[in-house]
């Protein structure tokens, strides 16, 4: 069969050029909006409006990231931060991908997993961190365990959705001509559906990064949340302040990159109104 290709959405030839200057014009006004709340910080610190024993401030954070960098003390915690963050992420993507894929595309597939999924999903995932460090230790695999569950169910609600959400003219279309179920799924549904994958990746990832800092803060030796928990005992607020910021500051940094993919295919994203 022929026709099938051709249903798929051809992106406009503008669109990379209205991306980059779109995306130009985010990080310049990010930029402005940062650097503006840094700004405010600072003054209100030296103007006396509140402690800086509570918050710190934008200088006395940049000079602890200054120190702790050129000793060598923070790179080991941001490392392996990143690790566990990286192996829990991608396998969450390997099998979560896949699976909402079969439970959007096979009736029996969704009437044996969904129930199952939703109970999970609706369990306060806080909760199972203990038993997950009780099972796993407290070493690496206890926190990329925490990073898949957190990102897993999203991936996986997001693809079922995004299967289930393509048009069914289309559909219709390609079976009216013959064509297979592979032909169906492979021409119609994988594009409809990716723009929902990449949303579930965004998503994902912010999760994941909650899961990382949660899992460090109860037990761990090392990392990002170790780093903000230890320097919290001795009430060193501008190295607690620095692990927060270089979290937010990886969240920022990962969902932009994630957002300009999602930019890029959302042309391949069904109407729902139709």
């Amino acid at each position: 069969m022929t026709g099938g290709p051709a249903l798929v959405a051809r992106p406009a030839a503008g669109a990379p050029a209205r991306l980059r200057g779109a995306l130009g014009e985010r990080v310049f006004y990010g930029l402005i909006g940062f650097v503006g709340v840094l700004l405010i910080w600072e003054a209100t610190a030296q103007l006396g409006l509140y402690r800086k024993s509570l918050l710190s401030t934008p200088s006395a954070i940049w000079q602890a990231a200054a120190t702790d960098i050129a000793n060598g003390e923070l790179w080991p915690h941001v490392s392996l931060s990143l690790t566990e963050f990286a192996i829990g992420f991608v396998l969450s993507l390997v099998l979560g991908v896949p699976l909402g894929l079969l439970i959007g595309w096979f009736r029996r597939v969704d009437y044996l997993f969904s129930g199952l999924l939703a109970g999970l999903n609706a369990m306060p995932h806080v909760a199972l961190i203990p038993l997950i460090i009780l099972v796993a230790g407290i070493g690496m695999e206890s926190k990329v365990i925490v990073v898949f569950l957190w990102t897993f169910f999203a991936v996986v609600v997001t693809t079922f959705n995004g299967v289930q959400t393509t048009a069914r003219k289309h559909l219709e279309i390609t079976r009216s001509f013959g064509g297979s179920q592979w032909l169906a799924f492979r021409t119609v549904v994988l594009p409809s559906t990716l723009p929902f994958i990449i949303s579930g990746v965004r998503i994902g990832a912010g999760r994941a990064l909650v899961g990382v800092v949660s899992a460090e803060f109860l037990a761990a030796n090392r990392g990002l949340g170790f780093y903000i928990s230890l320097y919290g005992t001795f009430l060193d607020t501008a190295r607690v302040m620095l692990g927060i910021v270089i979290f937010g500051i990886l969240g920022v940094v990962i969902g932009e990159l994630v957002r300009v993919v999602e930019r890029r295919f959302e042309v391949w994203r069904p109407d729902l109104h139709h």
